[in-house]
């Protein structure tokens, strides 16, 4: 077996009747019961301008050469309606890894649930405006090469988390997080109900109900100092 020049046909997939309910779940609410560790970087923003709020889908991965998309160019072939293209590519931000050709196939053609690049686009002025959900680092009219290697379905890399093929992607327009699909079924009725603590919170913050004594406890278990005078130097 070719290290580094592999392309895995199958996944480990989640649930889908879990998968599907996380789209309930804003992806701030779910980040919160995973110990906060578990979002891509805020380099990959939402560059389009899909029409729902929330992207759930299983994770294919892509990993890529630093500007290279011949890789890519394969997980189109074998991508499945539904599932979102993860992709790495060693943080390169010189080369475009795709436009709106290989877009336009991966939305009507493939049917996919939405992409995921580490990595510059192309095309903006057209892809900016779909309602179909592309996250990725920005723009560049500089394309990429095809040579490889590169591997599709292995664990990758992105937005400086793991992502093991098959697990739950979670994204919103705050950005996005990674479920683990063998953990999925407990994160999810712990986020559920974080989610109902979390309105109530809201709901108290806007008729004045919210309970604040919590700060000033942390802040003299923290040895601040709370000084009623103004700042001498």
């Amino acid at each position: 077996m070719s290290v580094g020049k592999r392309i895995f046909l199958q996944r480990e997939m989640p649930d889908p009747e879990i998968m599907a309910q996380f789209k309930e779940i804003p992806a701030s609410n779910t980040a919160d019961v995973m110990g906060r560790s578990c979002a891509m970087n805020p380099r990959i923003r939402l560059v389009s301008s899909p029409k729902a709020q929330m992207m759930v889908g299983p994770a294919y991965t892509v990993k890529c050469r630093a500007g290279d998309n011949l890789t890519l160019h394969a997980a189109l072939n074998y991508c499945q309606e539904g599932d979102v293209l993860v992709v790495s590519n060693e943080e390169d931000n010189t080369r475009a890894l795709m436009g709106e050709v290989m877009m336009a196939y991966l939305r009507y053609t493939k049917k996919i649930a939405g992409i995921i690049l580490d990595g510059p686009i192309r095309d903006i002025d057209e892809i900016g405006k779909w309602d179909f959900p592309v996250y990725a680092t920005g723009t560049t009219p500089g394309g990429p090469y095809k040579e490889g290697p590169g591997e599709i379905n292995v664990p990758i890399s992105c937005g400086g988390i793991m992502v093991y093929p098959g697990d739950i992607i979670l994204a919103d327009p705050d950005g996005i997080i990674a479920i683990p699909k063998h953990d999925a079924a407990q994160i999810l009725e712990d986020a559920k109900k974080f989610k109902e603590a979390d309105e109530k919170k809201l709901a108290a913050a806007k008729d004045g109900t919210a309970n604040r004594a919590w700060v000033e406890k942390s802040l003299e278990e923290k040895g601040f100092e709370i000084i009623d005078d103004v700042y001498r130097p």
